[in-house]
Parts: C-alpha cells; structure tokens; sequence
C-alpha cells in the first residue's frame, strides 16, 4: 500500500512539473524552460529603447492619421521662447532631420530642459499627430535628449515653388526665398512688439509672411531689419515653412538685394557719400559719351515730388537712346555735390514700365536772388521779363558753353547753354548765341547749381 501511494506521488510530480512547462534536470542539474504560444494573443513589434513606441520616418509620420501617437527621431533647428503655464513648462520647437521636418508645439519640460535645446541637437519626440490652420504639428509631446550626431539643414532655395500645390510638401522645413518684393510691413498691434506681418510680392502676385515674435523678438536682429522694410525693396527671406491658413513662413533672416526707392524729401536728407536709390523720369540727357570703355551719360530727371541731375551714369550707347523724355527709370548711386550742384553720381539704372511723366516748367522768377530758389535745385523752371546784359562763347567762338547774363530787378545772374546738353546744332545755342545786350527774354531750363544759381537753358523766347 505505500508502495503505490508513493509510485502515485511521482506520478502527481512529474504531471506537475509537466505542466509547470518545465523539463526534469539534465545531466549537469540545469532546467530548459519550454516554450508556449498561444495562437489567440496578439503581438506588437517592440522598440527595446520605446517599449510600444515605433519610432517612424518622416514618410510614415505624414502618412500617419491625425490624432494618432507619433514618435520621432530628429535635431533643433530653431526654438521660440520657453513659458510657464500654471507650473507646467512649455516650449516650441522648429526641428529637422535630412527626411523631413516638424513643428512640435509647446513640449512640456523645465527650463533647463529648454536651455539645452541648441540648434543641431537630436532629440526624440513623443507626443499626438495634430493640425491647426493647415499647420501639421506635433501636440502634447514630450522629448529625450539623444547622444551622437547634430544636424543644421541647409535652407531650401523654395523661391520656384511659391503659389504652387508643391510648396506644402516642404512644411516646415528651412527655406529660403530670393528676389521678393516688400508691399507691405504691419506691427500686429500697430507697434512693435508683437509679430510683424510682411506681404511680398513674386511674379504679380503677394504672399504672407511672418516674423514671430516667440521665435525672434524686438531684440533680435532680423525684427529689426523686418521693421525697417520699405515697400518697394528686393529681399531675400530665410525662415521656417510654416503654414497658417496658407503658406506663411516665420522669418528667421532678411537680406536686403536692392533698397527700396526714395521719396525726394528722403533723398534730400540723406548724407553726402551715402547709396541712394530713386525713382524719376527722364526730362532731358547730354550726349553719350565713352571712356575707356564704358559709356557714360548725364541726365536730368524729376517727379512730381522733385528733381535729380544724374551724372555720367553708366550705359551702353543703345541703353542711351531708349532714355527719351518721360521715360521713367530707377537710379542707384552714391549722392554727391560739386561746387554746390547735388548730384548722383557713380550712377546706374534700368529702365520701368508703366507710367511716364513730363514736367510743367515752374516759374521761378520771382525766387531769384531768395535763399527759396535752392529747393528747387535742378527742376525744370522758367524765368520771364529778363534784360540780357552780357554773351559770351566759353572758348571766345560758338562751339563750347555760351555764358549769359541776365538782368532783373538791378540786379545780375548767371546762365548757361550747357554744349552737351544744347549744343551748335540746336535751336537754342544759336538763339543764344544771336542775343544782344538790351533784349528782353523768357528763359526755361533746367535750374543747375555752380558756385550759385547757373541755370541750364533749353529754351529762350524773345519779347
């Protein structure tokens, strides 16, 4: 009997064992555990640094359906500024990697979390797939900061793909536009301080831009430059692919290619020495001309808000001749002044569609001799009622300047039939040059300056 209660109690041990899913000792004392599956449980690929979290390329993260878990694996770029909001830290953040790039949006960590976020740093983020005004971002996410590599991306010259379906593909990437055009620079508060809403202009048509006050405030260099935009200056803008009801990138640099036009007022108080940059029109030019090599022209311009003299401009002789009165051009120089003349010199221009403009001549007969007479440096004027007391040829025989002085009032002033504006072939160097002592005339030119007052005369009228 306790033969076969002891033989039932090996048996109950190794049904036991059995099912425990253990094996009896080997030869050396050691136990093989034994495998089991069970053909209904699911399993899941695991990540042994994530646990459930697959980290996924740029592909799979905008393939993945909004509100979903992401996790991704890329470095910072840029960061706006970090915030408290009742005791939770928060920070924005601008990142990429060489696949494509994210927006992650107030990432829950401390300040000094936040500090060693610098650009090139890898990080990996967690948080929900999510979008807001078109922006595809990564929300309630939080980071690791990871060992190895940094990364800068180098901005995407996407000036091409403005106004096209492919721009999106590029969301919020660094980016670069060249060659756009300010139309117009607005303080979100009408002040600075906030953001700076910047409309440029590509091909006839305008598109939004941003410089964001979290990511590069008052004190940084680009809202400041941002602010000082006038309508009409050529940029280059570097920033961040952000998309807010559209396309409207968050300006993080601003290079300005061409100044934007003056005003004359703006002209006139500009220093001597300094680039000027003006748009006018073409009231009359002197003879084209070429020194070694490189052809030169002199012009007279004026707008509506006042007058230029550019001097020996620089032109090819067939860029010259489109140069006829009324033609309206944009002229970069250096402001300059010779024997009191204020000029633009070192000057070039190109030729501009639209409108033109011809001058009415301003009667200025009664400024001469007033310190009034000076504002209106080189418009086109005329003066009427002059008594002509004195001719004289710059050489002593017509060929060169003829010198005339005038009378009015008792009192005398200098003018000039300038040869390379008017010269012996034309009808006003040789009405000039028949003038004689006694004559009373109307003189209309242009009011050059020369040690005084030393009009340029273009036309002259007998009474």
């Amino acid at each position: 009997m306790k033969k076969l209660i002891a033989f039932l109690l090996v048996l109950c041990t190794v049904f036991g064992l059995a099912a425990c899913g253990q094996k009896p000792a080997d030869t050396n004392g050691t136990t093989e555990p034994t495998v089991t599956t069970d053909p209904t449980a699911k399993t899941e690929p695991t990540d042994p640094t994530e646990g459930n979290k697959k980290v996924m390329t740029h592909a799979e993260y905008v393939a993945a359906a909004m509100d979903a878990n992401v996790v991704v694996e890329t470095y910072v770029q840029a960061k706006q500024g970090w915030w408290e909001d009742k005791g939770q830290g928060k920070l924005t953040v601008y990142c990429q990697s060489k696949d494509g790039a994210y927006f992650a949006y107030e990432m829950k960590c401390t300040k000094e979390e936040a500090d060693k976020l610098v650009p090139g740093t890898k990080i990996r983020i967690t948080g929900v797939k999510g979008e807001w005004s078109g922006e595809v971002e990564i929300m309630d996410g939080t980071f690791e900061i990871l060992s190895g590599d940094t990364y800068i991306a180098e901005a995407l010259d996407a000036t091409a793909l403005l106004g096209t379906d492919d721009l999106i593909k590029h969301q919020n990437e660094k980016v670069i536009f060249k060659g756009l055009t300010v139309e117009k620079v607005a303080y979100q508060n009408g002040a600075p301080g906030k953001d700076i809403y910047v409309t440029l202009g590509l091909g006839g048509k305008s598109y939004s831009f941003c410089v964001e006050s979290y990511l590069t405030g008052p004190d940084t260099d680009v809202y400041k430059a941002a602010g000082a935009l006038k309508a009409g200056a050529v940029v280059d803008v570097e920033g961040f692919m952000y998309w807010y009801e559209g396309a409207n990138p968050h300006i993080t640099a601003v290079t300005v290619v061409k100044a934007p036009a003056m005003t004359h007022a703006e002209y006139v108080d500009a220093a001597m020495d300094s680039e000027v940059v003006v748009d006018t029109y073409v009231q009359a030019k002197q003879g084209w001309w070429e020194d070694k090599g490189q052809g030169k022209l002199t012009v007279y311009c004026q707008s509506k808000d006042g007058a230029y003299f550019a001097y020996e401009m620089k032109c090819t002789k067939e860029e010259a001749d489109k140069l006829v009165p009324g033609t309206k051009i944009r002229i970069t120089g250096v402001k300059g002044e010779w024997s009191g003349e204020v000029e633009i010199m070192d000057g070039t221009f190109e030729i501009l569609s639209g409108d033109t403009y011809i001058a009415e001549a301003l009667d200025a007969t009664a400024l001469l001799g007033t310190d009034d007479l000076i504002k209106h440096q080189n418009e086109k004027v005329i003066f009427k009622g002059l008594t002509v007391e004195k001719v004289a040829y710059q050489n002593g025989a017509p060929g060169k300047d003829i010198y005339v002085t005038l009378g009015l009032g008792g009192k005398s002033y200098s003018f000039c039939v300038e040869s390379y504006l008017t010269g012996p072939d034309t009808d006003v160097y040789k009405a000039a040059g028949a003038l004689k002592a006694g004559d009373i005339v109307d003189v209309e030119g242009f009011l050059y300056w020369y040690e005084g007052a030393n009009p340029h005369i273009t036309n002259i009228t007998k009474q």
